[in-house]
């Protein structure tokens, strides 16, 4: 039996949070956090309703997760993100002891890789999945505000 529980298909499920995140006028920046192929965390970028400048996808993420948990580590969790996280996020998910961190599309003028940010040495990163959809849907918004 084939395993659908695949990077993309829990990617696809953080690309339906980056739409709830269109709908509400917020950079449609979506994430999920997985356990055991199971979500515990979906969330997406609340900076505008709350009023936040940390109310980032990830950030919600990071926290939701943990409370489920009950423990500020995400060892053997995987997050799911349709942006490649900014330095704050990716600082975040070093603290987290995050054991595998999933981007879409790369943001390469304010994401982490670039601003020479570190993950945690045992942080597995895999890049690109489903890099076209998320960037579409990111490009799509923007134009929208010029």
């Amino acid at each position: 039996m084939e395993n659908i529980f695949t990077d993309e298909y829990f990617m696809k499920k953080a690309l339906q949070e980056a739409e709830l995140s269109f709908e509400k006028d917020e950079i449609p920046v979506g994430a999920v956090v997985v356990i055991n192929n199971r979500i515990i965390a979906k969330t997406h970028n609340l900076t505008e309703l709350l009023n936040d400048v940390t109310a980032h996808a990830e950030m919600q993420a990071i926290t939701a997760s943990a409370n489920f948990l009950g423990g500020k580590y995400l060892t053997n969790c995987t997050i799911y993100v349709t942006i490649e996280p900014c330095q704050m996020c990716a600082g975040a998910l070093y603290w987290s002891q995050i054991s595998k961190l999933v981007y879409g599309a790369r943001d390469e003028n304010r994401g982490f890789i670039k601003m020479g940010t570190q993950l945690h040495p045992k942080t597995i990163l895999v890049g690109g999945v489903l890099e076209n959809e998320c960037g579409a849907l990111m490009t799509e918004f923007f134009k929208s505000k010029r």
